[in-house]
């Protein structure tokens, strides 16, 4: 309570950028359940409370925690920052591709500006694109627009205001990184992720008794205190990972100029364990969501062919339909693919972001090198050596994050909303932006000597 005082009454400037983070905040989650002027309110309720128990619901919750918005979609906030971030991602594989792209990226402040600039115009154009597939899916494939409201004019109308509250978003981004604390794209997916907390605590709540042998339907008093240990474990170690390094210790060389000796110093080039973040669960939950969609339609065309006197049709469909309930209920084989994308993705994304021939660069021009090996190719091949063994560990800790809330739903026999928050792309999306945010403030504590939040001064 103390630090928390300190944080708020002591320091006039800190205590400003929290306010107007969270002004930002609440500003985005009053226009999250503002809902688009042709859909009905009372219907769009119903139909996001029967998605949430649904395999297609478990997907579109996926789709949208990713943008911080919710299952409806049918709202102002609708898209979320899903497309802006669609953008930066498209930008961020370019610039390893597209050499004028690389060349802006080493232009320094103004090639990013500009690179920043052309994000936007193309979230807008992704913008347009997805809320023109949804408000058509809305109307004509979901009972929540009434028959009154579906034409053009209606359609085009909402498109519109889809796209302008995602633009909204986006500049409510950038004025919480200019004058709040934190990423403001971070934090708004962050702020959507949380909102879900409360009604997932109050199931549990409602659903738990204080008998060890409960009711069929009821949980146990020792679900709750399992579901809580597991809980706190999981946020320990996701931390204990995010923060891990391995270093590589680096010396320079000494310069004698007259009497004096320069350089010759000792330092250490930190490598971060899990190097990609939360990308590589991002991009294997969406590509798995394609094999989903095709089988569920594989299903439904081949289900006649269920009750058929041949053997190969009806073992044909019979065969779609085990595939189907594999991916839609997380089985075996989609938790086998789940994990072998995200291995995947976690060398692609790290090759991407991190160029063992660039870092060896600069250490030869800032005069330093590894001890033990020659500056140039052989210090290359040994921090890709490193980097591969290190990326290894790295994937590991996210495939069992990913898998965490499949395994607690299976072993404990509870809601996937609830075993959600004990693992998954949330969790590890909240503990990454709430370490950074703690390490900001804490920056800002010690500029202003106070003593840090984490003891330090």
């Amino acid at each position: 309570m103390e630090k928390l005082a300190t944080i708020l009454f002591r320091v006039p400037e800190l205590q400003r950028k929290i306010l107007i983070t969270l002004g930002f905040l609440a500003l985005f989650r009053i226009g999250s359940y503002i809902p688009l002027p042709i859909v009905n309110q009372e219907k769009l309720q119903q139909l996001s409370e029967q998605l949430s128990q649904t395999s297609a619901g478990r997907v579109m919750a996926t789709v949208a925690m990713f943008g911080g918005t919710q299952i409806g979609m049918s709202t102002i906030f609708g898209l979320g920052i899903m497309p802006y971030i669609s953008a930066s991602i498209i930008f961020q594989l370019l610039g390893s591709i597209v050499p004028s792209l690389e060349a802006m990226l080493k232009e320094g402040e103004s090639g990013r500006r500009r690179i920043n600039e052309y994000t936007r115009y193309a979230a807008v154009i992704l913008c347009f694109i997805q809320s023109a597939f949804w408000v058509r899916y809305m109307m004509f494939s979901m009972d929540i627009v009434p028959e009154v409201n579906k034409n053009v004019w209606d359609g085009m109308v909402s498109v519109f205001i889809m796209t302008a509250g995602t633009i909204f978003l986006m500049w409510i981004g950038e004025q919480i990184d200019e004058f709040g604390i934190g990423n403001g794209i971070s934090l708004i997916i962050m702020a959507g992720i949380l909102t879900r907390m409360p009604s997932s605590i109050f199931k549990l709540l409602m659903n738990s008794t204080f008998q060890l042998t409960p009711e069929p339907g009821k949980y146990g008093i020792l679900v709750p205190i399992i579901l809580v240990a597991l809980f706190v474990a999981v946020v320990i170690g996701v931390i204990a990972i995010t923060e891990s390094q391995r270093r590589i210790p680096t010396q320079s060389a000494k310069h004698v100029r007259g009497r004096r000796v320069y350089g010759g110093t000792r330092q250490y080039l930190p490598l971060k364990v899990n190097q990609s973040g939360v990308m590589p669960i991002i991009f294997a939950s969406s590509l798995l969501m394609f094999p989903l969609f095709i089988l569920s339609g594989l299903e439904q065309a081949t289900a006649p062919l269920l009750a058929s006197e041949s053997v190969l049709k009806s073992g044909f469909a019979g065969m779609i339909r085990e595939l189907s309930n594999a991916f839609r209920n997380h089985g075996y084989l989609y938790t086998m693919f789940y994990v072998v994308l995200i291995y995947f993705f976690c060398y692609f994304w790290t090759a991407i972001m991190f160029n063992p021939k660039d870092v060896a660069d600069n250490l030869k021009d800032y005069g330093s090198f590894i001890p033990g090996y020659r500056p140039g190719a052989r210090t290359a091949n040994y921090l890709e050596k490193v980097m591969l063994r290190i990326t290894y560990v790295g994937a590991a800790f996210l495939s069992l994050v990913a898998v965490i809330p499949s395994l607690i739903q299976a072993g404990l026999n509870v809601d996937y909303d609830i075993a959600s928050f004990l693992g998954g792309t949330g969790l590890l999306i909240v503990i990454s932006v709430c370490v950074d945010l703690i390490q900001k403030i804490d920056s800002h504590l010690i500029m202003g000597n106070y003593s840090g939040l984490m003891g330090r001064k």
